[in-house]
């Protein structure tokens, strides 16, 4: 994964570089500033810093990172918010530019920031969080490195009303209806309620198509205004199961084996080809690395993970039914009574396939991230 938000204390974090936000003199002060001096030690960190000495706003520089578990300590002087007038936002970015310049200059593959100028320089939280995604974006483009941006609790990355308007009312919506149908609908429930995480399946009685082309056997009796509830609560997994009993549909298993489906490998790589992407942007978007993308282009039979299987239809830019087909070719399904899921549909609905943003939303909502 190229990007990660992740909750913590930045003095704890693991990583080549650790960004901190500097004063512009050769001191230090309250804060982030303050924790990264005392972790690293005072002393020898301070001598190296009066080195660089005075620095200006948005400018970067680096010293050893001593006692941290890093190689480098990359100070960048932020810019103190004054409404915004004042170029602030320029000078933001220009921290977390200059700064992932520095960290690729030294030889860098991981570099880990706070969210830069938000304490007690007072940059607005939902200003400064697009200002750094931006940044990121724009250099995870043309650059291979692991930028974690590291928030200490949930409350410094409250930005749901700022950010995220519509994603709450949609899950309210989604998820509430369904558990509702669940439990004061007219006609039992078949079974406990699908699990958050866990793929969900459609029954049937009778034979239908499966974009997978897998076949079991499953519950004959759900029949009617069941089989319809099931549909609803269920929607398409990819995998049908059919009735035993069902003597008519019987298929040898050299008949089952002349018509499998397209696998998801299969489907990808036709889809990157249509649309005329390259692999490089498809899988940058996807948020994944180079990686794990050249074994899943030299496996045919390649498994994903749900996650990384969503991550690549939002690269893809996909419809909603076309995700859902292709999630379907991996034996997945999007769910009403998960939360990561409906927070994916409410995305690809808005045609928002930045993976940056909606993990950020995802992360709010404590939810897996994508990529991998």
């Amino acid at each position: 994964m190229a990007f990660r938000i992740i909750r913590n204390d930045i003095t704890k974090v693991s990583a080549d570089a650790i960004v901190n936000t500097a004063n512009p003199e050769p001191v230090y002060s309250r804060g982030t500033d303050s924790a990264i001096y005392m972790a690293a030690g005072e002393s020898e960190l301070l001598e190296e810093r009066k080195k660089i000495g005075d620095m200006e706003p948005g400018q970067a520089a680096y010293t050893p990172a001593f006692k941290l578990d890093a190689r480098y300590i990359i100070h960048t002087v932020s810019p103190v918010w004054e409404g915004g007038e004042y170029g602030e936002k320029d000078v933001l970015k220009s921290c977390y530019v200059n700064s992932l310049s520095v960290a690729d200059e030294i030889g860098c593959e991981s570099i880990a920031f706070p969210l830069l100028a938000t304490g007690s320089y007072g940059f607005p939280k939902a200003d400064a969080l697009n200002i750094a995604i931006s940044a990121f974006s724009e250099f995870l483009a043309e650059h291979d490195m692991q930028i974690l941006l590291v928030v200490f609790d949930k409350e410094s990355f409250d930005l749901s009303d700022k950010i995220f308007t519509g994603v709450d009312a949609y899950i309210d919506e989604k998820y509430v209806s369904v558990h509702e149908d669940i439990e004061y609908g007219d006609a039992p429930f078949m079974g406990a309620a699908p699990a958050m995480s866990a793929p969900c399946f459609e029954y049937e009685s009778t034979p239908v198509q499966a974009s997978s082309s897998v076949s079991a056997t499953g519950p004959s009796e759900i029949t009617g205004k069941n089989r319809t509830r099931e549909r609803k609560l269920f929607g398409n997994a990819g995998k049908v199961f059919h009735s035993v009993s069902d003597k008519k549909s019987a298929r040898t298993l050299d008949e089952v084996m002349e018509n499998v489906a397209e696998t998801w490998q299969e489907s990808l790589f036709r889809l990157i080809d249509e649309k005329g992407y390259t692999d490089t942007e498809v899988y940058k978007r996807a948020n994944v690395d180079r990686k794990l993308f050249s074994k899943i282009r030299s496996n045919v039979s390649y498994q994903p993970k749900k996650i990384t299987a969503v991550s690549f239809a939002l690269a893809l830019k996909l419809s909603l039914d076309e995700t859902k087909d292709m999630l379907g070719r991996a034996g997945y399904a999007l769910s009403p009574s998960s939360r990561f899921d409906l927070i994916i549909e409410y995305f690809i609905e808005n045609e928002v396939y930045d993976t940056y943003t909606i993990n950020l939303a995802l992360f709010e909502h404590e939810q897996p991230l994508l990529g991998e």
